[in-house]
C-alpha cells in the first residue's frame, strides 16, 4: 500500500556473550574464562552505558498482521498525521533554540509512544569544552 512497516521473523533471540564465544572459536582461538585460564581471548562485561538496552524492540506494540510470506507481518502502529507532525516539530524547534529541555522532553513524551526517558539532562559537548579549557 504505500508507507507499510514490515517487521521480519528473526527466529528465537540471541545472547551476545554465546554470539562473541562463537565468533572467538570460528576465528581459530579459544575464551580465556575460570574455566579456561589460558584461553586466547577474554570476553569482559562493561555494563550498561546510559541509554542502552539489553534488548531491542522491533514495535513499540505487539499489533502486526499477517502478510503473504509467513515470515514477514506489517506493523500496525500509531500515525500522527503531518499537518499534527509539522506543528509539534515546529514547537519542538522553538524548544530547542530556547534550551528549553524540560519541555523538549515533555513534548517527545507526547509525540514518540513509549518514550521514558531515564537519565538526566546533560550538555555533554558543554563539559567537554570546559574540561578542554
Amino acid at each position: 500500500q504505500g508507507g507499510d512497516v514490515f517487521v521480519l521473523d528473526m527466529g528465537e533471540p540471541v545472547k551476545i556473550v554465546e554470539l562473541a564465544e562463537k565468533m572467538v572459536h570460528l576465528s581459530g582461538f579459544s575464551v580465556r574464562s575460570p574455566d579456561n585460564p589460558h584461553g586466547d581471548i577474554a570476553i569482559e562485561f562493561s555494563g550498561l552505558r546510559p541509554g542502552e538496552k539489553l534488548y531491542e524492540e522491533l514495535l513499540i506494540g505487539d499489533d502486526v498482521s499477517p502478510t503473504a510470506h509467513p515470515m514477514i507481518m506489517a506493523a500496525n502502529e500509531d500515525f500522527i498525521g503531518w499537518d499534527v507532525l509539522r506543528e509539534r516539530l515546529a514547537m519542538l524547534f522553538k524548544a530547542v533554540a530556547e534550551d528549553d529541555f524540560t519541555r523538549v522532553r515533555q513534548l517527545l513524551r507526547e509525540l514518540v509512544s513509549g518514550y521514558s526517558p531515564e537519565g538526566d539532562i546533560v550538555d555533554w559537548v558543554y563539559q567537554q569544552q570546559r574540561r578542554d579549557r
